[in-house]
This record gives structure tokens, C-alpha cells and sequence, in this order.
């Protein structure tokens, strides 16, 4: 036989073995990958791949990272809302936007000392 024959096969049988020898799980899993597409804003991927970076993950770690989360708690691993406004929060821009429209009543100030002097002052505005 020629010799490269023979370490060709005996190369081939002891790939094979270590094959067999490998827990079946882990070869199993080392091969059961799947590529997902999807559509993100550009803006926002490019955001994201920054702070990624930053942290020293890719896009690609963060999502495997995100969708095991999902799975370890059964469900997203952040709040997701519609946020609204509480009743004090409804109070507060009613008021701001109360001041901004009605100058007489709240005056304004182009400097530091009017201000001062009108918070020192007696008088009620």
C-alpha cells in the first residue's frame, strides 16, 4: 500500500473515533444554529452596535444573550408599556403651559438681577 494511503485512513479513523467519543449532546449542539433576518432602522443598529462594541459584545452575542433571557424567564426581559403620564405629571404640564401663555401674570426676566430683584421685592406678583 502506498503510504500516504495509510495515514490518510489512519487520520480518517481517528477523526471518526473522536466523533464517536464526543458526548452526543455536545455534537448536537455545536450544529444547531439557525440565522435570523431582521429589519432594523439603520440609525438605531448603528447606535446599538456602538455601545455594543463599547461593552465588547457584537450584535450577534447580544441577541443570543437577549433570546436566552426570554427563554430562562419565559417571557421579555424588560418592562414593555405604553408609558402615560401620571395625574401629577398632567397637573405639572398644565401649569408649565399656563406660565408660558399668560406673560402678565408670570413675568419674565432677561437677567439674574431683575430676578432677584423681583423675588426680593414685597411686592405679590
Amino acid at each position: 500500500m502506498n503510504r500516504y494511503y495509510v495515514v490518510f485512513i489512519l487520520t480518517y479513523l481517528r477523526i471518526y473515533v473522536i466523533i464517536l467519543n464526543r458526548k452526543r449532546d455536545d455534537y448536537v449542539m455545536a450544529n444547531l444554529t439557525s440565522a435570523i433576518n431582521v429589519n432594523v432602522d439603520t440609525k438605531i443598529k448603528d447606535e446599538a452596535t456602538h455601545i455594543l462594541k463599547g461593552l465588547g459584545l457584537n450584535m450577534s452575542t447580544f441577541i443570543n444573550m437577549a433570546l436566552a433571557q426570554v427563554v430562562k424567564r419565559n417571557g421579555v426581559p424588560f418592562e414593555v408599556v405604553n408609558p402615560t403620564p401620571s395625574k401629577d405629571m398632567l397637573e405639572a404640564l398644565a401649569e408649565v403651559s399656563e406660565m408660558i401663555n399668560n406673560s402678565e401674570k408670570y413675568p419674565r426676566y432677561t437677567n439674574r438681577e431683575d430676578l432677584k430683584k423681583a423675588l426680593l421685592s414685597d411686592d405679590e406678583v
